[in-house]
């Protein structure tokens, strides 16, 4: 199956630059260009794209707010946000705002292109520099895993085979799916398998409410 993207950005040079990435795998087409983010809201809106390649700094409405949008009024597509500010005002409030993904624009092509199919396939992607900084920033502003329970997060949990809550631990410290497969000793389409149900047994949408979720119920602690 071919993944259709949405390009949004504000230098038509970069525009074009994707647009020759993308458009040199058999698996990929671009079915449209914006130049702002109402612009993105809209061309969502027109051509339902499975990805959304989404910039964060364009004038008028800004790459956050039109994810804001996208992920409230058109969640089939999934928006992975480029910058080229290694910012974590960006990151998180990109992943807040219901983003699948984040990456500099500097990664190397095959980087992006691995980023866009693992987005279209339910997956998250978040910068390597960024990922840590991620998790110990959002670790402080979760409840005390020590705390009083929640039992509706309790109930989901005792919903995942000891498999499962092994790889959930393992998304949550930032491990990829081959990194995974490797400490567990399993394929990495296991891995695959195994992230998909926990994914739908905790009602989730991506890696990133996986990660949230283990730090919020104390399953990983920061640090």
């Amino acid at each position: 199956m071919t993944t259709s993207v949405l390009i949004v950005d504000d230098e038509p040079l970069l525009r074009l630059g994707f647009r020759l990435v993308l458009e040199s795998q058999p698996d990929l087409t671009v079915v449209g260009e914006a130049a702002d983010g109402a612009g993105a809201v809209a061309r969502t809106a027109a051509l339902d794209p499975d990805v959304v390649l989404m910039d964060v700094r364009m004038p008028g409405v800004d790459g956050i707010d039109a994810t804001q949008a996208i992920v409230r009024d058109h969640p089939r597509s999934k928006v992975l946000i480029l910058t080229t500010f290694d910012l974590d005002e960006y990151a998180f409030a990109g992943l807040k705002a219901g983003a699948s993904g984040f990456l500099l624009k500097n990664v190397p092509p095959e980087d992006l292109l691995s980023a866009i199919r693992a987005v279209a396939a339910g997956d998250a992607v978040v910068a390597p520099s960024v990922t840590r900084r991620l998790l110990d920033a959002m670790a402080g502003q979760l409840p005390d895993p020590g705390g009083r329970a929640d039992p509706v997060q309790d109930a989901h949990l005792s919903r995942l085979t000891e498999r499962e809550i092994e790889v959930l631990t393992q998304v949550a410290a930032g491990l990829s799916n081959a990194e995974i497969a490797a400490v567990l000793g399993v394929s990495e389409a296991t891995v695959k398998t195994h992230v998909g149900r926990l994914l739908g047994k905790l009602d989730l949408r991506d890696r990133v409410q996986a990660v949230v979720f283990a730090y919020r119920i104390g399953l990983v602690k920061p640090g």
